[in-house]
């Protein structure tokens, strides 16, 4: 069993977390929620619950519909209460004792924690934990979180929870129960999302607003930047412990990670995609007979690009669903399949053609080469590439897991070097102000962005106290911002 070749050629999804208070039916939910946030995170799965009496935990490594679809198991997580999380491994590796939610028994009783998003002080703090005599039983860094909480002297848990926020940097949505109550939170530039929902009087908090709809929720609101919202029995209370400096949202969340049928901010997903694609062809018009999308996440923005450019729109590439992260490859010669195990080109649609295909980004670009290579075998007389964001040209520190920098192609070639290497007729990308105009802003604001898009700048919003001396990014400090 070895590694797709072109599983690393792609950013990969961050988590997915999910909880419910106050609901017969808890865990069966969360096992529901967690399923239409399988996009987020396909390695491992979790799910943790209270009973009025006990916690109980489920963790497995695997899809949801794989681990959690027997009734024996959701029987094993009794209460009306749950919380649970979808794992993509960004920090600690693999391994079961990474699989979240994360529990720990603090002297005033228990509480479990889901995290997505990722810690930039996270070894700083795990150092100086240590040095105090801290013992981590996993290498997540959420588990630094716990820590925090444990050694926190501020008195009630929620007050622990805020002291320990006010220790670290980066980007977190987290939800965690404890014996009475769920309690919801954003970093203070929401970076990553989340959202509050209700079923029958039962609050809801998710990563997106699609694990409402697959459970018949109604959707409330977006749990606001900096916010904690604290769910008992009484109702919900929300309490913002930081300082206001902006929202900082990640825009790739509308470019690739979300699933299409989400909301943020108001908006479709979907119909940002469709703008997006809009502006590319605006920007960045070419003859052609075709607009081709690379499945999957490319096709919003090309049904988007061939309406604005008045150009038929047509699926020339097919993939295959059924592939997983890793397959047999039961003898060398046949490595030369690469891409086709998950896509082929329809001949019948490229053949003679000029053909535009749009893609989301270009990461490494081994997998950009081999596509257009397979439409070029296909009979495609022209292949020009258009891409529906601008070039990644850093990584993510966020929660994102991204290769190294000096791996990424944009970050090494400029683009008509680029083009030369993935062999493409033309070769063009969507600006960043083109990107900001899709999701609603006139432009990119200077100093003071309205998104996180370093990714495309390398213009950090946080600090990044674990790498400091370790790369060139430009930092900019949530005191900067708030001037």
């Amino acid at each position: 069993m070895i590694i797709d070749s072109d599983h690393d050629d792609a950013f990969h999804e961050e988590c997915g977390v999910f909880g419910i208070f106050n609901h017969a039916d808890a865990a069966a939910l969360t096992v529901l929620g967690l399923h239409a946030l399988q996009h987020r995170g396909q390695e491992a799965s979790g799910i943790v619950s209270f009973d009025g009496k006990q916690f109980s935990s489920e963790r497995h490594v695997g899809l949801v519909g794989d681990t959690f679809s027997k009734q024996s198991v959701i029987d094993r997580l009794p209460g009306n209460r749950a919380i649970g999380h979808n794992r993509y491994a960004t920090t600690g590796g693999a391994g079961m004792r990474n699989i979240q939610p994360l529990f720990a028994e603090f002297a005033g009783g228990g509480f479990a924690i889901a995290h997505n998003g990722n810690l930039t002080n996270a070894l700083t703090l795990q150092k100086q934990l240590q040095m105090r005599g801290a013992i981590f039983q996993s290498t997540s860094d959420t588990e630094t979180i716990l820590h925090l909480i444990a050694t926190s002297t501020s008195g009630r848990l929620v007050h622990r929870f805020v002291d320990a926020l006010r220790q670290i940097e980066g980007a977190y949505s987290i939800i965690g129960i404890s014996q009475n109550k769920m309690i919801g939170c954003r970093d203070p530039l929401g970076i990553r999302p989340l959202i509050l929902g209700d079923l029958d009087g039962a609050y809801i908090l998710a990563s997106e607003t699609c694990a409402l709809d697959i459970i018949g929720a109604q959707f409330i609101r977006e749990v606001e930047p900096g916010e904690m919202v604290v769910i008992t029995e009484e109702g919900l209370e929300s309490i913002h412990p930081f300082t206001k400096t902006g929202d900082r949202f990640c825009i790739f969340e509308y470019v690739y990670f979300a699933r299409p049928d989400s909301l943020f901010k108001g908006r479709s997903v979907y119909e940002a995609r469709k703008h997006i694609g809009a502006e590319l062809a605006r920007e960045k018009p070419i003859e052609a007979d075709v607009v081709v999308p690379v499945p999957d996440s490319g096709t919003p923005a090309a049904i988007g690009y061939a309406q604005e450019a008045g150009i038929p729109f047509d699926l020339g590439i097919i993939r295959n669903h059924y592939v997983g992260r890793t397959f047999i490859e039961p003898t060398d010669s046949v490595r030369h399949m690469g891409v086709r195990l998950k896509h082929n080109a329809n001949k019948q649609v490229l053949k003679g053609k000029r053909v535009i295909l749009v893609d989301d980004s270009i990461v490494r670009g081994t997998t950009s080469v081999k596509i257009v290579q397979m439409v070029r075998d296909a009979g495609a007389a022209e292949v020009h590439m258009r891409i529906a964001s601008p070039p990644t040209i850093s990584s993510c520190y966020y929660g994102v897991d991204t290769p190294e920098k000096g791996k990424l192609l944009a970050s090494r070639m400029s683009i008509d070097e680029m083009q030369k290497y993935i062999n493409t007729d033309s070769l063009a990308f969507l600006s960043i102000d083109g990107l900001y105009r899709a999701v609603g802003e006139a432009k990119r604001s200077g100093d003071m962005p309205q998104y996180c898009d370093a990714c495309f700048t390398n213009e950090y919003p946080t600090l990044l106290t674990d790498r400091e001396g370790g790369g060139n990014v430009r930092q900019l400090s949530l005191l900067s911002e708030a001037q």
